[in-house]
């Protein structure tokens, strides 16, 4: 993980440890160099990593702020950390549908970049809010990169195991989002009629060096899922 990154996790968390409230205001831009040890464009790089996620926002001449979403249980669409941070007051479990190594389909080589003979893991699981069912998740990891993968990784946090575990730096992430109507397969799972609506976001991850390593495609149920986007600014 970069210097920034660093940084700018550790600011979410003194905010959230603190629970700082909408309009709190944080150490001034020399204070941070000074508590950081770093350099001036390091502490902007972080502090408007947090700002592009809704985390802070900075009034010229007055200071940096806190920003906080006021509505409980809404999930964001530009997050590229997973949503189970925007629902942590809730309970959520996953259920491990299946996990295989297998060659990739055409849409997920294309979409990692690579060729449809290299081995990927193929992961099936539904996500649970309060013991509803909220999505069905289909994701494929390039196996050169996500060397390992187990039912206990998979039911818990992946990403938090490719930062932690593997020591990878996730980057930034393309999403993509369509409607449609719910397959046999899907209502099955999400405990829905066949051809209720539903909304559908692929998503493409990459590492901080611009390599994806994750095409994953979720599948909401329409009577659990709320989302929300932050603005920053006109």
């Amino acid at each position: 993980m970069l210097k920034y990154q660093q940084i700018a996790n550790q600011i979410e968390h003194y905010i959230e440890q603190h629970q700082l409230q909408q309009g709190s205001k944080l150490p001034v831009l020399e204070t941070l160099m000074e508590n950081f040890s770093s350099s001036k464009s390091t502490i902007i790089k972080a502090l408007d990593l947090l700002e592009k996620k809704g985390l802070i926002f900075q009034v010229r001449g007055s200071g940096i702020f806190v920003r906080r979403k006021s509505r409980r249980g809404y999930i964001n669409l530009l997050s590229n950390q997973g949503f189970k941070k925007d629902l942590e007051e809730f309970d959520i479990t996953t259920e491990m549908i299946s996990l295989e190594i297998v060659k990739p389909t055409q849409e997920a080589a294309d979409n990692l970049q690579i060729a449809k003979d290299q081995d990927v893991y193929h992961v099936k699981r539904i996500r649970y809010i309060s013991g509803q069912t909220l999505c069905l998740e289909e994701s494929y990891y390039d196996k050169s990169i996500v060397t390992y993968l187990n039912k206990q990784i998979v039911t818990e946090s992946i990403f938090d195991y490719i930062r932690e575990g593997l020591g990878l730096n996730i980057g930034f992430s393309e999403m993509y989002i369509k409607t449609g109507k719910l397959t046999d397969e899907e209502s099955e799972y999400l405990k829905l009629p066949t051809a209720d609506p539903k909304l559908i976001m692929e998503s493409i991850f990459f590492l901080a060096n611009g390599t994806p390593f994750d095409f994953s495609k979720v599948t909401y149920n329409h009577e659990q899922s709320q989302f929300f986007l932050l603005g920053t600014g006109l």
